[in-house]
């Protein structure tokens, strides 16, 4: 799949934001879209409700942007949401970012440019550029989202999958690979990229195409991140064998899980003790309890949905 410069100068895109709550940086969001490189009369920004606060009168901020549109998916879940916005997008590109993130200027320009110049492309996925509340001192937190978070060309060049706060595709292919698992809450936009690889299309990274996005400040913030991509990992699986209701389930298989949850991580704390993107003593301690944290939290919610638990959206 390769378009010649004559379709290339006529590719309109849609670029799909799907938001739940998150006003204040669906705003930045937005003011970004608006400065694209871009011909305006080429893209529209399509932004999926997928059912905020009412009090939030977000229908009423999307309509301060020339370049966006308002619609509402009540399905929980962002891949229902962003199926809903591919429904009503007129785009034969479709490009697809997250509300907390702020693209840059070329961003759309730079993307279109690297999927319609390859054979066989079926998707771009760009750069994530992971950002500090105050460039000067990052917390252990956002040491450790820029440390663990976005690795877009490793997950292409490696995994063969690229996460939809920055990927730019066709149309035609969701005619052809199908559209998002709705029902899962995370991991989707895994799921979906690996079909596409599956089907025959070249994958592809880009530089050019950058966006930025915030680290995770808070605890809070980062618990709400890892159960919910817990949870989207354990819907991808479908793992029910510690399920009482399951035939297979016993005792000495959830106790042999347990033994293994208590483990701690050895590994991804060396690796990271390794790493000459920390560089002091204190910074290692803290970005290694952090580590902990996140280890513990995820396999405990492994083990809440394994005894029946069901998976967050948050």
């Amino acid at each position: 799949m390769k378009c010649n410069n004559s379709t290339a100068n006529h590719s309109f895109v849609s670029v799909i934001i799907p938001v739940f709550n998150d006003v204040h940086r669906l705003k930045i969001c937005l003011e970004a879209l608006e400065l694209q490189t871009y011909p305006r009369q080429l893209y529209q920004v399509i932004v999926v409700d997928n059912g905020s606060d009412r009090d939030l009168n977000l229908a009423g901020i999307v309509d301060q942007f020339s370049q966006a549109i308002y619609t509402f998916e009540d399905t929980p879940g962002s891949y229902a949401a962003r199926n809903h916005g591919l429904s009503i997008a007129n785009g034969n590109i479709i490009a697809f970012t997250d509300a907390d993130c702020i693209p840059s200027p070329s961003w759309i320009e730079a993307g279109v440019e690297d999927l319609i110049s390859a054979e066989n492309c079926g998707l771009v996925a760009g750069k994530i550029e992971v950002f500090f509340k105050d460039s000067n001192r990052p917390n252990a937190i956002e040491l450790y989202e820029y440390l663990t978070a976005f690795p877009q060309r490793e997950f292409i060049e490696k995994y063969h999958f690229g996460v939809t706060a920055n990927i730019f595709t066709f149309q035609e292919i969701f005619e052809k690979v199908g559209r998002f698992n709705a029902i899962l809450k995370s991991g989707g936009d895994f799921e979906w990229t690996q079909r596409v690889y599956a089907n025959g299309y070249q994958l592809l990274y880009s530089d050019a195409a950058w966006i930025q996005h915030p680290a995770r400040h808070s605890f809070w913030e980062l618990y709400l991140r890892t159960i919910r991509i817990s949870g989207g990992q354990y819907d991808l699986a479908k793992r029910k064998e510690f399920s009482p209701m399951n035939p297979n389930f016993s005792v000495p298989k959830l106790l042999k899980n347990f033994i293994h949850t208590m483990t701690p991580p050895v590994a991804p704390m060396v690796n990271m003790w390794a790493d000459t993107r920390v560089n002091s003593l204190n910074q290692r301690i803290k970005v290694s309890m952090i580590i902990m944290f996140v280890y513990y939290v995820r396999e405990w919610e492994k083990l809440r949905l394994r005894c029946g638990g069901i998976s967050s959206r948050y």
